[in-house]
């Protein structure tokens, strides 16, 4: 006789719904355990209790005051006063008084006047001298005596300055400039010249021209000659 088995009681048609759950609640509870958060135990150390009675109690520490020595009583009065007589002459002594009056001559010494010479400068720029040096020729006022050293200066110059000598020596065109300084000193004399150029041959031919002007009157400062600086520049052009 053959056994039929009842088609519901075959678990095999149920094998891969297991499987299914089985891998469903596997990934739910590694999904959990991924997800659970935990915290580390920490325990604080308090340390070591102490006690000191001495924190509690602050200790005040008292001074002993000593009471105040007595004093010795004064000695007693004697019964008598004995009186003694000095036989020694003090001698006064008489203070005169200083101040005079209108009887009293007075003696006065004689005042001597000590004349201070004053400091000159020995060289003073021509810009703040008192009396500018004079130009042979020059007259007027103070001002005009400067206006007129100035303007017979730069005439002197370019009647005796040899402008042809920049176009000897090959300078580019243009405007070239001559610097020079030097001092008209107490006597009147033209001394210290100095000159910078673009050539050397320019800087002697301005010395050679400044080394020409006349002799003039020397300039004064406080009252007494003095030796003057001044500068001279000179400008001329170059085709």
């Amino acid at each position: 006789m053959q056994v039929k088995k009842n088609p519901k009681a075959n678990l095999e048609t149920y094998t891969k719904l297991f499987m299914q759950l089985g891998l469903v609640l596997a990934l739910l509870v590694v999904y959990l355990a991924i997800e659970k958060k935990t915290y580390d135990r920490v325990i604080a150390e308090l340390g070591p209790a102490s006690y000191n009675a001495e924190d509690e109690e602050q200790t005040i520490e008292i001074e002993q005051v000593k009471p105040p020595e007595q004093q010795a009583p004064p000695p007693p009065a004697p019964d008598k006063i004995e009186i003694v007589e000095d036989e020694k002459e003090v001698e006064e002594t008489v203070i005169k008084s200083t101040e005079s009056n209108e009887k009293t001559a007075v003696e006065v010494k004689k005042i001597v006047e000590v004349s201070i010479d004053e400091d000159i400068m020995e060289d003073v720029p021509f810009a703040i001298i008192e009396d500018v040096p004079v130009y042979p020729g020059c007259k007027g006022s103070k001002a005009e005596l400067k206006e007129c050293l100035q303007d017979k200066i730069s005439k002197h110059v370019n009647s005796k300055f040899n402008a042809d000598l920049a176009s000897e020596l090959g300078l580019t065109p243009g405007i070239k400039k001559i610097f020079v300084m030097f001092k008209i000193d107490k006597t009147g004399e033209i001394t210290d010249i100095q000159a910078r150029a673009p050539h050397k041959r320019l800087e002697a031919e301005a010395i050679r021209v400044v080394q020409s002007l006349p002799k003039m009157i020397p300039g004064k400062q406080r009252g007494r000659p003095v030796g003057v600086k001044y500068s001279l520049p000179i400008a001329f052009k170059v085709e």
